[in-house]
């Protein structure tokens, strides 16, 4: 007796579903829903909340490591060395002291999940997903974004490092215009 009644309960689900189906299909209003968009010319946005690329505001990064640790497929390596007492390295945007300088902070975005329970994790809230969607590569080692900056960089007060002083650029010889010739 219970082959027969699957049978039914077989046939009466996709009766239902297929009614489903034929009236999202019969109205009007469904193809505006979701338009088809003609991609490189028309670009998708993002709803609020959407997990993208991940993004390290490095001059922020305190390097608890918290975000490689709560990472489930450890797609972030980070690399850190404790600065000496006298060197100040600054504080963090929300007041948080800096005390160890960051010498490798990557990430393999071929490993993410795009979870995000590393942006949850970091205290600082420097590591962030972005809205951006387009980093197709035809290489997977462009996939691994490297933020780390170099020590001088990161002490206290030296935001950037300027480059070395060009050699002043010769002057170029005066001419003196001649006076217009009267015919």
């Amino acid at each position: 007796m219970s082959y027969f009644k699957d049978i039914v309960d077989t046939v009466q689900t996709t009766v239902t579903g297929m009614n489903i189906t034929l009236k999202q299909w019969l109205t009007p209003h469904a193809s505006k829903q979701m338009p088809t968009l003609q991609y490189p010319t028309e670009k998708w946005v993002p709803p609020t909340g959407y997990r993208g690329m991940l993004f390290n505001y490095v001059e922020d990064c305190i390097v608890c490591k918290q975000c490689a640790v709560a990472c489930p497929v450890d797609c972030i390596r980070i690399e850190g060395e404790a600065a000496p007492k006298d060197i100040d390295l600054g504080k963090c945007t929300n007041g948080t002291a800096k005390k160890i300088f960051l010498d490798r902070y990557d990430i393999d975005m071929t490993k993410c999940l795009y979870c995000g329970l590393c942006t949850e994790a970091c205290p600082t809230e420097c590591l962030v997903m972005t809205a951006e969607y387009e980093y197709a590569t035809y290489d997977r080692d462009s996939q691994n974004y490297r933020f780390s900056r170099p020590r001088e960089m990161q002490i206290a007060g030296r935001r950037e490092i300027k480059p070395a002083a060009a050699p002043a650029p010769t002057p170029k010889p005066e001419t003196t215009p001649e006076p217009p010739k009267e015919a």
